[in-house]
């Protein structure tokens, strides 16, 4: 009996590109978040502090808008995120060019809130800030992940980010951490599941085309060796990885310069004065939302302005609007939602953070 030819449209072996992925991920998550967490945490419960808030560090104010002052911050700034940045911008690009569309189709595909809490749940070893997630988040984008399962993913990150929680706890107290952690999920899954909810029969119509297709398997199918295959590949990979570099960094760059420049118009002086009155909660609000920070920033600014006699209501509000989102990280996925999905990301952060507000004021925080 003559053999059967060997199919040569079937798929290499996925394990390299997998293994290559989670190497990436696991290295890098254990440099630059898992390891210096677990480490900070003992000075969080030693100390009751992380460090002095980068927003206006040990002063009762920001410094004036000016040159120095942007580049300042954008250096302290720098300095503490651009590990992860570039750990971002690795996974980003490499769940593009290495994992198998597939996967990514079935997990996160879907129009309902499977793919929410999937993306939600996929957050938590994150513990990125939402800049240093951004990446990412194009790339599931990039490969079929639904709006709304990219949404949970993106503000999970931050706002369900395990370590911060503990800091919280141990710097601000277990009240505050309780009620960020009861709000985060609100957010998380609640904004997934409205984003998810939004999309129009065409769009949904078309996105299922598409996810239905990469399971049944027709796209990407290699006609080559498997060698020349992955050879490809990792050179897609790095080709990705500068497309989104010099796409996403320069603008990056300039907003961190911009907002750096402007903290004392969005944070003015802090005191006894900013109390719980609507006004503060809402301007503190918005304020946070359009602010950049790192990972667990929110926690020493929070606790600085508390110090200085802040009410708690707008700390609330910051408390829940400081994480998620900010400018840079918006411009960064502009291109990968609607914009109407992320106006609606936006005001559904602030209204958390009015909620927030109003909440650390009704339980006497």
């Amino acid at each position: 009996m003559t053999p059967a030819p060997l199919d040569s449209r079937r798929a290499p072996n996925p394990l390299v590109g997998i293994a290559v992925f989670v190497l990436i991920a696991v290295a890098g998550l254990a440099y630059v978040k898992w390891y210096p967490y677990y480490n900070r945490a003992f000075v969080a419960a030693s100390n009751h502090s992380i460090g002095n808030s980068i927003l206006m560090g040990t002063a009762a104010s920001a410094p004036a808008p000016s040159w120095t002052a942007a580049l300042d911050y954008a250096l302290v700034y720098g300095k503490a995120i651009w590990q992860a940045m570039v750990l971002g911008l690795l996974l980003g690009s490499a769940v593009q060019a290495l994992l198998p569309p597939r996967w990514i189709a079935r997990a996160l595909g879907g129009a309902g809130f499977g793919s929410v809490f999937v993306g939600g749940m996929m957050s938590l070893p994150g513990m990125m800030c939402s800049c240093c997630a951004a990446p990412v988040v194009a790339g599931l984008r990039a490969r079929q992940a639904s709006p709304g399962g990219a949404v949970a993913f993106w503000l999970g990150n931050s706002v369900l980010n395990p370590a911060t929680l503990v800091f919280m706890g141990l710097v601000l107290g277990w009240h505050w951490a309780g009620l960020r952690l009861v709000l985060g999920v609100a957010m998380v899954f609640g904004l997934g599941y409205l984003i998810n909810r939004m999309v129009s029969p065409s769009e949904a119509a078309g996105a299922s085309e598409r996810v239905a297709r990469l399971l049944e398997g027709n796209v990407d199918a290699p006609t080559l060796s498997a060698g020349e295959y992955w050879k490809q590949a990792f050179t897609r990979w790095g080709q990705i990885l500068w497309r989104m570099t010099i796409r996403l960094v320069p603008e990056y760059i300039v907003l961190v310069l911009l907002l750096g420049a402007a903290r004392a118009w969005l944070f003015p002086v802090i005191g006894p004065d900013i109390g719980n009155h609507w006004i503060w909660i809402v301007a503190l609000a918005v304020a946070g939302a359009l602010f950049v920070i790192p990972t667990a920033g929110e926690v020493p600014i929070i606790q600085a302005m508390l110090s200085l006699g802040m009410a708690a209501g707008p700390a609330g509000a910051l408390l829940m609007t400081l994480p998620p989102i900010r400018l840079p990280s918006l411009a960064m996925v502009a291109q990968s939602f609607p914009p109407r999905e992320l106006a609606t990301v936006a005001v559904g952060v602030v209204a958390f953070g009015l909620l927030g507000g109003a909440l650390a004021v009704a339980l006497g925080f």
